[in-house]
């Protein structure tokens, strides 16, 4: 796997090596050996799917508050779409800063997103699913999460109109 490190501190594009042959190819999709060489986490306590049916559904932007707050390693595993990561952390040189990243199935790159960051993904074509490695578990009244059209954040979506939850479109404004 090839890790790079990306502009919001903890958050990192992990690519697959790929070992293709005239059948397709094999990759390891996660080791806790090359997790650890970076310094991440190499147990995650839950993994999780996210169906999302058609294109422009938007999910996010989520996150686990203290003393529960959670890293998370999410891969397209069928589709295509943003995958967005906002810093909210309170001493953090990009607090209110956002990064983007386009995955899709066929590429396979993944992100690990770091404790302290909100995460949200638009899909950008029908029958898009997410998979999500979550540490630690979800735990009921520690979820939180900020509006996905903040001014604060001020978020280029690709495509306008999203399909939203009641939730994902009523959290408050946030104040950096």
């Amino acid at each position: 796997m090839i890790f790079t490190p990306l502009s919001i501190d903890g958050v990192w594009r992990v690519e697959l090596t790929l070992m293709p042959d005239d059948r397709g190819f094999f990759a390891r999709t996660f080791c806790a050996a090359e997790f650890a060489a970076q310094g991440l986490p190499t147990i995650f306590e839950q993994s999780s799917l996210s169906r999302n049916t058609r294109a422009g559904t938007l999910r996010g932007m989520h996150y686990q508050e203290a003393p529960h707050a959670e890293a998370k390693f999410v891969r397209c595993v069928r589709g295509a779409l943003v995958d967005v990561v906002v810093d909210l952390r309170l001493n953090s040189p990009t607090r209110g800063r956002w990064i983007a990243e386009n995955l899709t199935a066929d590429g396979g790159t993944g992100l690990y997103i770091a404790p302290g960051l909100a995460h949200g993904f638009q899909t950008l074509v029908d029958n898009t699913d997410v998979l999500y490695q979550i540490t630690p578990s979800f735990r009921p009244g520690f979820g939180a999460g900020v509006r996905w059209n903040d001014p604060a954040f001020a978020i280029d979506w690709p495509l306008p109109n999203p399909i939203l939850s009641d939730r994902d479109a009523s959290y408050p404004d946030w104040s950096i």
